[in-house]
């Protein structure tokens, strides 16, 4: 076997043991689904190094996911197991793959949709903000907001008109 398909092999297996995480804060995605683990490699010194973007500055979820990062790489049998944070390009919700879509709407959660595209400065608004939803248990997009903030910062909370149902949203970054 070739050390380039030894290397190939190895980084497989981190692949497949950091593919196993879950977001803290939304346990139904990994960090995968998420769009948050952006890279496995090798660091110069030869340890496994997990590269990830946070949801956004401040995440407070952020030092559990390098935690549980590290602990199932090394449960995996890399003993030197390193998470970089990476800033740049900001994390978005576009980067939620399909999967995570799907697994939001069958928690319960209605998954973002297209992210603002924005160049300059972020405005200043002092009302909600208007975004496209559909509640979750009966697709409704007849929905009024009930409070910008859910359980966690990154959700609102809403509630359908058509089935009278609270439900979290995403909100698209």
């Amino acid at each position: 076997m070739t050390a380039a398909l030894r290397r190939d092999r190895t980084l497989d297996r981190a692949w497949d043991a950091a593919s196993a995480v879950v977001d803290p804060e939304l346990p139904m995605l990994t960090l995968v689904d998420l769009g948050v683990l952006r890279d496995i490699g090798f660091g110069d010194d030869g340890a496994v190094v997990a590269a990830i973007t946070p949801t956004y500055s401040g995440c407070p979820a952020m030092a559990t996911m390098r935690d549980d990062l590290v602990r199932e790489l090394r449960a995996a049998g890399f003993a030197d197991a390193r998470v970089r944070v990476v800033l740049e390009p900001a994390w978005t919700t576009d980067w939620i793959t399909p999967a995570g879509r799907a697994a939001l709407a069958a928690a319960g959660i209605s998954p973002p949709g297209r992210a603002p595209g924005r160049t300059g400065p972020v405005p200043l608004r002092l009302v909600p903000t208007r975004r496209a939803v559909r509640c979750p248990l009966c697709g409704s997009d007849d929905a009024v907001v009930g409070s910008e903030f859910g359980s966690t910062a990154c959700k609102a909370l809403y509630r359908c008109l058509a089935c009278l149902e609270p439900f979290e949203h995403l909100k698209e970054i």
